[in-house]
């Protein structure tokens, strides 16, 4: 095999392929979407029950986001590398 001809075939199959990273993303930004309601979700409802412990919950609230959206990034990163 020539090199010429390794190149031609990634460059028809990337062309096969081209659509399906924003359907990736789109399938990986459904779960930290999901995640960042039920956090939410919940910081709220603690907060309902026991308003004295607001920092604490908004604190913990904020770090599951973000734990949470580092998944979305992941996703992202790996559109775009794969």
């Amino acid at each position: 095999m020539s090199l010429a001809y390794l190149a031609q075939e990634a460059a028809t199959t990337s062309e096969k392929f081209k659509g399906f990273g924003a359907i990736g993303y789109g399938l990986a930004a459904i779960g930290p979407g999901i995640g960042v309601g039920i956090v939410v979700g919940k910081a709220i409802e603690g907060l309902a029950r026991q308003p004295e412990m607001q920092g604490t919950i908004r604190t913990n609230m904020f770090l599951g986001i973000a734990f949470t959206e580092a998944l979305a990034l992941i996703g992202l990163v790996a559109g775009f590398i794969f």
